[in-house]
């Protein structure tokens, strides 16, 4: 990966700013073609990868003539509560928020798309979807799910490599506030994998707590993602996922279906920017921002430059 350059004073200080998308046929057509603009307002997650794609949005599209405000949130429940009523664009992943609506249509018992193809996991959401108001877009070859980590000694001395290590074991669990009972969270760890979870903290999803929580043996599990580039600077060890609970998780914008059809143009320069951006490079960009401190501003900007974008 490319080692990214600082920017200009002036434009690493500037405020956090996302832009959103519109709508989309699924052509994928050239940045060209956006004629509309108008402000346009953006939530999501505000963990490093979020922030880093969300500007990405905004440095392509404030250049279209639209005027992004955005509200980055902990977790999805509290901007799925007002999307798509006051929020027109998200930077999402496929499965993650699939299975939130299909969850809250359906319950939390209802079955989940299991699928690695993003295509499948959105056909299979799409009646939900629907019902939401909500449209994606062309889903990116990046991806990123989410994923559990141990440090290196605990690994070491217990033989852990991959998750069905720890069938049976009984551990502490730090991660997101919405972990429990979610199939990619604790609920999978406890059913598909019998682990033994007997506490969850609520630390956060892939913070320094969480990092810091494992490292000094308060838990032993922890929650991160697997384009997460400070575990090895950590000691931290990545399991994998060898019963794959993970569904696809391609990043994908998620639009309101109303704004959408108000801004069709909007489509084609978000679907661009899916299709340039590569699992690979997302790490180097989460690398640059959590281990070279560069901001997320800087490095989402680099990254337009560099894309020619």
């Amino acid at each position: 990966m490319q080692k990214r350059r600082l920017l200009a004073a002036a434009v690493v200080a500037g405020g956090l700013v996302l832009a959103g998308c519109g709508g989309s046929d699924g052509s994928g057509s050239s940045l060209g073609n956006s004629t509309k603009g108008g402000p346009i307002s953006i939530s999501g997650q505000n963990f490093t990868e979020a922030t880093i794609v969300a500007n990405i949005y905004a440095n392509v599209l404030r250049t279209h003539g639209y005027e992004p405000s955005v509200k980055l949130v902990g977790t999805r429940d509290v901007y799925m509560a007002t999307f798509p009523k006051t929020i027109d664009v998200v930077p999402e992943y496929v499965g993650g928020i699939v299975d939130f609506l299909i969850t809250q249509d359906k319950g939390p018992k209802a079955p989940l798309p299991t699928s690695n193809d993003p295509n499948t996991v959105i056909s299979q959401g799409k009646p939900e979807l629907d019902k939401a108001g909500i449209t994606l877009l062309n889903p990116s070859e990046a991806t990123d799910s989410n994923a559990f980590f141990v440090t290196k000694k605990y690994s070491l001395e217990n033989n852990v490599t991959k998750l069905s290590d720890l069938t049976g074991k009984s551990v502490v669990l730090a991660a997101a506030p919405d972990c429990e009972g979610r199939l990619d969270c604790s609920g999978g760890l406890e059913d598909t994998y019998g682990i033994k979870i007997t506490k969850i903290l609520p630390l956060g999803f892939a913070s320094q707590q969480t990092y810091d929580s494992v490292k000094s043996d308060e838990s032993q599990l922890g929650e991160t993602s697997t384009t997460d580039a400070t575990l090895a600077n950590q000691d931290l060890v990545l399991l994998q996922d060898d019963k794959l609970v993970q569904p696809a998780q391609n990043l994908v914008p998620a639009i309101s279906s109303e704004f959408l059809k108000a801004h069709p143009d909007i489509a084609g320069t978000l679907n661009a920017i899916m299709a340039k951006l590569t699992t690979r490079e997302l790490t180097g960009l989460n690398f640059d921002v959590t281990v070279n401190r560069q901001s997320p501003q800087a490095v989402a900007q680099q990254w337009v430059e560099d894309a020619g974008l």
